[in-house]
């Protein structure tokens, strides 16, 4: 897993991927933070928080998508799958790697918190629990991108599909509230009520906007590991249904 780790680190800064979502999702960051605290002359980055959860759907994808479809492209995979490598660390050190780049653009609140700092007093606790949930967040994410990106060769089509996919879980609450504001025969109300509750219940903003609020829900993160967990596993299975063709 190491040796793939470092290929995949070493590909991202050699190839413009890294310089471009780096630069992107600073800038987007910077001016969401002007626009949402700095511009209003308060300590309080819930709403800045908010702004970089939307922005994860868009950027992530980014990271994810020439994965495994470069490999595939390039004719490169089968080479990759007959090394002495278990699939489970091909996978986990592509998906570690793209995690780490992900690490490097979040880590950017932290240089945000301390210029506000000098500004206002600054909640630390809820920084450090946001900086937390947006790993945890990025975890879910990069493995369902990497997942669709064994799917395909093309990266343009794993870029728009793990964009679609990751925009279904973000707006998920939504979803349920037109479910719930549905009108159906009272007979299928139960049912309709029990579907938007478990919509509800895997929706990624709401347990991410628990962490903005400060409450850190041990539920939640179990979610966003189990879901980081089950996707790469969904990779592994691709992967060897591959190697066996």
């Amino acid at each position: 897993m190491g040796a793939i780790f470092r290929r995949e680190m070493g590909a991202f800064f050699t190839s413009p991927v890294a310089y471009v979502y780096l630069t992107v999702y600073y800038v987007f960051a910077g001016v969401c933070f002007y626009l949402f605290t700095l511009s209003y002359g308060i300590a309080d980055m819930s709403s800045f928080f908010s702004m970089l959860f939307w922005a994860n759907f868009l950027l992530i994808p980014v990271l994810t998508m020439r994965s495994f479809s470069e490999e595939k492209m390039q004719k490169t995979d089968q080479g990759l799958l007959t090394a002495p490598v278990s699939l489970g660390g091909i996978v986990l050190g592509k998906y570690f790697a793209a995690l780490m780049m992900y690490t490097i653009g979040v880590a950017i609140i932290f240089v945000y918190a301390l210029i506000l700092s000098f500004f206002g007093t600054v909640a630390w606790g809820i920084v450090a629990a946001n900086f937390i949930a947006l790993l945890l967040l990025g975890a879910a994410f990069i493995a369902v991108g990497v997942f669709i990106s064994s799917l395909t060769e093309s990266q343009f089509i794993a870029y728009i599909i793990s964009l679609l996919l990751l925009l279904v879980m973000c707006v998920m609450q939504e979803l349920a509230g037109l479910i719930e504001g549905a009108s159906v025969p009272e007979l299928f109300q139960p049912v309709v009520n029990l579907l938007a509750t478990g919509m509800n219940a895997i929706s990624f903003y709401n347990k991410f906007y628990d962490f903005t609020c400060g409450l850190f829900d041990l539920s939640s993160v179990l979610f966003y590991v189990s879901t980081a967990a089950v996707f790469n596993f969904l990779t592994v299975r691709v992967l060897e249904t591959r190697r066996w063709r």
